[in-house]
């Protein structure tokens, strides 16, 4: 028995607490078989961790285009619209020339502790000469020097990248005042996380529903925090299709020892939603996402996230996809010479992936 003195930032009985986390919600502890039950089961106890407060109906997007200009084979524009009935939003939509409607993919954002721009990490911004200085160094250090959904909108698909709240034109936020807008965000009766996540959501189903868009063919893309939204919007939205996720999946358990950058806390507020991992596991809820396609790529150098942990949670994965019979439709794989960075060749992997998802058949 110990007396509950912290070491570091975890408690002496944080063994015991990990203990107990049997996540009893899982396909593979769960005493529901059926597997449609089972998920809309899960997904609904999901969302109530997401601790949002009841909507009342649709709100409409009333969307406008603020400017337009062409760049190479798509053109690009910036558009605001309603993200939820709390508030409007601007995003960076890329549409390809030609005759439509297109496949799509909303792109999301990492966090990397850098407010300053958002959408701008994905998509190369043309109106603020101070972000594009920003944005190209961002991508000269994480995405092999390019911008990923410029390269997506050039192979033909549809683009949106929106900023998440605290990031580019929805902050910026500092580093260190994160858990105090997740404080006060959880009195009002939501979370970061939670909030983040239905926007997600929302941008999804609004991208959708533009008249150059497949809604039958809309995907999801994202590196680190991107990741972890990618996945779980796909766990979360019949309206996605497939999702691709680069350097963000874990076994919990794995995640939470002495030393892991997520015990940091801060930046963690953005991923964590309250009471969810009573039930359930992280890979548990990506498998939400099962049987769609699903791709999670993971670094064999990136120090987030220890091996064991991302094995754990592919194992997770593929016991889910293939009871389903569907394995085929479930990417893991681990680069091992990389770290926690998005290369080029693992973004001309995801390409030729989404083109196998997402592209009508020949």
């Amino acid at each position: 028995m110990t007396l509950g003195i912290t070491r570091g930032v975890l408690p002496d009985f944080y063994g015991r607490l990990k203990d107990e986390l049997t996540f009893p919600l899982s396909w593979e502890r769960s005493a529901t078989r059926d597997f449609p039950a089972w998920r809309a089961e899960a997904r609904a106890a999901a969302g109530e961790s997401l601790l949002q407060p009841a909507v009342p109906g649709p709100e409409p997007y009333d969307p406008v285009t603020l400017d337009e200009h062409a760049r190479g084979p798509y053109t690009a524009r910036t558009v605001e619209f309603a993200l939820s009935r709390y508030g409007r939003a601007r995003g960076s939509l890329l549409v390809p020339h030609g005759t439509g409607p297109f496949p799509a993919v909303l792109v999301l954002h990492d966090h990397g502790a850098e407010f300053r721009i958002g959408r701008e990490k994905t998509v190369r911004p043309w109106s603020d000469p101070d972000r594009l200085t920003l944005a190209t160094a961002w991508t000269d250090r994480y995405y092999g020097g390019r911008f990923i959904g410029d390269e997506l909108a050039a192979r033909g698909y549809a683009v949106l990248a929106v900023d998440t709240l605290g990031w580019g034109d929805r902050g910026p936020l500092a580093y260190g005042d994160q858990q105090a807008l997740a404080a006060n965000l959880l009195r009002l009766g939501t979370s970061p996380a939670g909030l983040a996540a239905h926007e997600d959501i929302r941008a999804a189903d609004f991208l959708a529903s533009l008249p150059e868009v497949d809604e039958q063919r809309v995907g999801a893309l994202g590196f680190s925090m991107g990741a972890y939204r990618a996945w779980q919007l796909s766990a979360l939205s019949d309206g996605v299709r497939a999702a691709a996720a680069v350097c963000w999946m874990t076994g919990l358990k794995e995640m939470m020892v002495p030393g892991d950058d997520a015990l940091r806390g801060q930046s963690a507020y953005f991923m964590l939603h309250p009471g969810l991992h009573r039930l359930l596991d992280l890979p548990d809820v990506a498998s939400l996402a099962a049987p769609k396609p699903a791709l999670f790529h993971a670094g064999g150098r990136d120090t987030l996230f220890t091996a064991a942990g991302v094995e754990a949670a592919y194992a997770t994965l593929r016991t889910v996809w293939e009871s389903q019979g569907v394995g085929d439709r479930l990417t893991t794989e681990v680069w091992p010479d990389t770290g926690h960075v998005f290369t080029r060749a693992m973004q001309d992997d995801v390409h030729g992936w989404f083109d196998r998802w997402l592209r009508p058949p020949a």
